[in-house]
């Protein structure tokens, strides 16, 4: 971290001399300006070829955008999202210069040419101290104005040209975020303050109430958090999971978060349990760390803890309901036979899942539904719909169990009527499985999942579903 800081004091030095050659001064760094006003700003920097006038430029600038109301920020958007693209008339002169002579040379012209130029602002926009956090920041912004877009039908050219920036953005970030540069931290106790008020607020799984939950969760000698970290946001959180050690698969949600339990000796377990994974960065969507993280800890538990032989999820399944209420409204419900569908209206009823029978009644048609949900679902991808099972799938686990009224809190039966499952990672299968699915799109299931499919079920079948 010292390193981190002598670079960081370093651009500032860089920085404030800079400022000078490009005639600002302190004060103007807080001054307020307008859309239109930052968005010449950027030409300017994109322009220029002193660095230290260029690190002092992108500083100013990203100072004066975190001034801006949401509305300025949203407008500065919109206009770098349509003014800051290819110079068409490059494109089209390298264009023909390579067909003309298509050599190596001249195809890194066209690239050169073809490459937005809202690519080379954000390059030149994180030269400033923090600029890495603050881009991070403005891309948020940026998903959130994509939204309101859509949702207002906007202008075809407009979204697109948004979507066109988040591309820009998403593709310097997965270059910046690699896997080479993240480090792997264990966070306990003695975690810093400031870092464990983060955990508590980016958990976004089970909702941390509290230090004394979170106390309860990292401390214990049978649970593990583990935290990925990159040297530009040094104490941003970038993704984090909780583990927990057990003798045991476990199928519930409450017996691991139970305020009073039995804590296990580490020596003694034999099965992790991977029960929250949580995204902290809203501006790094679509820049992939769950996958290396899980399996980095996977690694670190193994020969931390030589008993540990399982390794498994306790996952939710987010969009079951909104699912399954479709099937049973279906003239053709996937998974279901017309007793299913009927059985299901208790689900309707609000004491169904404390109603001994009426919860056994839904077991039996719940169970066969959700095997088709996950095996037989898919989107326009051919992909299964659930994102959750996308993401550990893709990873190269296992759909191992499904489990009837695994988290019966107000949010998880809101979310899948109760349903959680375990995703397996087989050490020696994980590859294997992560090759099938990326392939082929086939789902590693269990002979137990398996068994609980209906027979005679149509073939997957893509489903329109809003996916989380």
């Amino acid at each position: 971290m010292a390193a981190i800081s002598f670079f960081g004091d370093l651009i500032q030095t860089i920085s404030d001399r800079g400022r000078d050659l490009i005639g600002f001064g302190r004060g103007d760094l807080a001054a307020r300006a307008n859309a239109v006003e930052l968005v010449n700003l950027c030409e300017d920097l994109i322009s220029r070829r002193g660095e230290a006038s260029g690190v002092a430029l992108a500083r100013l600038i990203l100072e004066r955008y975190t001034s801006l109301s949401a509305q300025e920020r949203g407008s500065f958007l919109r206009l770098i999202a349509m003014e800051f693209g290819a110079d068409d008339k490059a494109v089209e002169d390298a264009m023909a210069a390579y067909r003309r002579n298509p050599t190596r040379a001249a195809l890194g012209v066209l690239h050169e040419a073809a490459e937005p130029r809202s690519q080379e602002l954000i390059r030149r926009l994180n030269l400033a101290r923090d600029g890495t956090l603050a881009l991070v920041r403005m891309r948020e912004d940026l998903i959130n104005l994509r939204r309101e877009l859509r949702k207002a039908g906007d202008d075809e050219a407009l979204i697109e040209a948004a979507d066109s920036l988040d591309n820009d953005f998403e593709h310097l970030f997965a270059s910046w975020f690699n896997r080479g540069f993240l480090v792997l931290r264990h966070i306990d106790w003695t975690t810093p303050a400031h870092i464990l008020e983060k955990i508590i607020r980016y958990e976004a799984v089970h909702e941390i109430d509290g230090w004394d939950d979170l106390r309860r969760r990292i401390e214990p000698r049978d649970r593990r958090c583990f935290a990925f970290f990159h040297p530009a946001l040094v104490d941003e959180p970038l993704i984090f999971v909780e583990v927990a050690l057990t003798a045991g698969i476990a199928p519930a949600i409450a017996p691991i978060l139970a305020h009073e339990r039995e804590i296990l000796p580490p020596r003694t377990a034999t099965t992790a349990i991977f029960y929250s994974i949580s995204n902290c960065q809203k501006g790094l969507a679509g820049v992939t760390f769950g996958n290396f993280l899980i399996k980095q800890v996977v690694e670190d538990l193994a020969r931390e803890i030589p008993t540990l032989k399982t390794f498994v999820t306790l996952s939710p399944v987010p969009g079951f309901s909104t699912w399954l209420d479709r099937e049973r409204r279906s003239d053709a419900p996937l998974g279901l036979t017309k007793d299913d569908v009927e059985t299901l209206r208790l689900l309707d009823s609000p004491d169904w899942s404390t109603d001994k029978a009426k919860s056994e009644a839904v077991r039996k048609a719940l169970l066969p539904a959700a095997a088709a949900y996950f095996l037989r679902a898919k989107n326009d991808r051919a992909r299964p719909v659930d994102p959750v099972a996308r993401f550990h799938l893709g990873n190269g686990a296992r759909l191992e169990r499904m489990n009837f009224l695994g988290d019966v809190s107000p949010k998880g039966l809101a979310q899948s009527y109760g349903l959680m499952v375990n995703y397996l990672y087989d050490l020696a299968a994980i590859e294997k499985n992560h090759e099938t699915y990326a392939n082929l799109g086939t789902v590693s299931a269990s002979s137990a999942v398996n068994r609980e499919l209906r027979s005679n079920l149509p073939p997957p079948r893509a489903v329109a579903l809003a996916e989380a």
